[in-house]
């Protein structure tokens, strides 16, 4: 049986990154092992019922997201066990996900709204993480969920430009402007190592534009820049 997969690839560092830098943010145990396991189901579960909104071909939506939410439940309440605190986290992200499935229904699942809304979601996973060893927020989480968000904002913004917005000048400043700024206020926050992860950003968003990459190419050169964000953030919570 083939697996049903999402087909939004960039979502896969936003369901990596914030999780583990938010783990590394306090300590990594054990339980972040069938957590993560969890959250990847959930996260793949959540695809499918999205799609359920659109009101076409719910069965076979239906028998996916029966497939992959049984057993995320189960590894989840491995976490649940041994933090029960950490459900607040998921009831914080539904709110976010009812905004996704209005989009999903509206038929506008590229909405920028729509896209920083599941940014928001991704991020909050970060602080669970960080939140599961110890039963609270340390301020390297908070660094961790402000510069998550940041960053994919920044990643949303440019492959927009390459690709949806390419031909659209006044978008294509939104994202240099932002680009610029993110580094700025992290350095006037005297954050310089994750400054330094942003200017990354920044370089690609401005050196990149307009080149006649294709949409392999732009996902390909923004997994280099999710990782190269990842480990230069490792260096400013460890």
């Amino acid at each position: 049986m083939k697996l049903f997969m999402p087909k939004q690839h960039g979502a896969w560092a936003m369901l990596i990154i914030p999780f583990w830098l938010g783990a590394a943010a306090s300590e990594i145990v054990w339980q972040h092992i069938p957590f993560f396991i969890g959250w990847l189901l959930l996260y793949l579960g959540t695809y499918p019922l999205l799609l359920m909104f659109k009101k076409k071909k719910i069965p076979y939506y239906r028998k996916w997201v029966l497939i992959y939410m049984i057993p995320a439940l189960a590894f989840l309440m491995v976490p649940l066990f041994t933090t029960p605190t950490i459900v607040t986290f998921g009831f914080s992200m539904i709110p976010f996900f009812m905004l996704n499935a209005y989009f999903s229904a509206k038929n506008k699942d590229r909405a920028l709204l729509n896209d920083l809304s599941a940014i928001v979601v991704f991020s909050i996973a970060g602080l669970a993480s960080s939140f599961l060893p110890n039963g609270e927020i340390n301020e390297n989480a908070l660094l961790v969920f402000t510069s998550s968000i940041l960053f994919f904002t920044g990643s949303t913004f440019y492959v927009k430009t390459m690709i949806r917005e390419k031909k659209n000048s006044q978008f294509k400043w939104i994202s240099w402007t932002y680009h610029l700024l993110v580094p700025v206020l992290w350095l006037a926050a005297g954050e310089v190592i994750v400054a330094v992860a942003a200017v990354a950003s920044l370089i690609r968003a401005v050196a990149f534009y307009g080149k006649p990459l294709s949409v392999m190419k732009v996902g390909i050169y923004e997994i280099v820049n999710a990782v190269l964000f990842f480990i230069i953030m490792l260096f400013a919570i460890l």
